[in-house]
């Protein structure tokens, strides 16, 4: 399975968070504006879904595929949407999206005397670790000190220290 992109929208269209790995092509548009998009279409797709559908759809639609690559999609309760565009070969994926937004981002948002990168480096270690292939209860709750390392060394391009796990 190969992940390109993940998004995180709140219920009034505010990118909380945006990862990159394997995306080939970039937008050629500012980033903001590629959010814009990105949640416009989710909400036009959502619309169209529901008026459409012959069935009523609790869940709304999980996801569509181009010639190119796959988006899954899953909103909480809260209104929280979380968007991940993988490639063709990947199944359902509704599981690993609520993982993602229940013990990724909800019991590690970042809080005033945590280092702000916990949040994000316990994403990007779940989503690159081949636990996400397996089983989204596969993952610990908490990062590994040697995942934090390499988050630290991406994001400043010099290790200094291990952030606490």
């Amino acid at each position: 399975m190969t992940v390109h992109n993940l998004y995180l929208f709140d219920r009034n269209g505010v990118c909380l968070h945006y990862s990159e790995w394997h995306r080939k092509k970039q937008a050629g548009i500012p980033k903001e504006e590629e959010y814009k998009l990105m949640y416009g279409m989710l909400f036009s797709i959502r619309s169209f879904v529901s008026k459409m559908s012959p069935l009523d759809m609790k869940d709304g639609f999980l996801s569509f595929q181009t010639s190119r690559y796959k988006l899954h999609y899953y909103e909480t309760p809260t209104g929280i949407k979380v968007v991940m565009n993988t490639d063709l070969g990947v199944g359902p994926i509704r599981d690993v999206l609520h993982h993602i937004y229940s013990a990724s981002w909800l019991k590690h948002l970042p809080h005033p005397s945590e280092e702000p990168v916990t949040a994000w480096a316990h994403l990007t270690c779940y989503i690159e670790s081949p636990s996400i292939y397996l089983s989204p209860r596969a993952f610990p709750r908490r990062p590994t000190t040697h995942c934090l390392q390499v988050i630290r060394m991406k994001l400043t391009g010099v290790f200094t220290s291990f952030i606490p796990a």
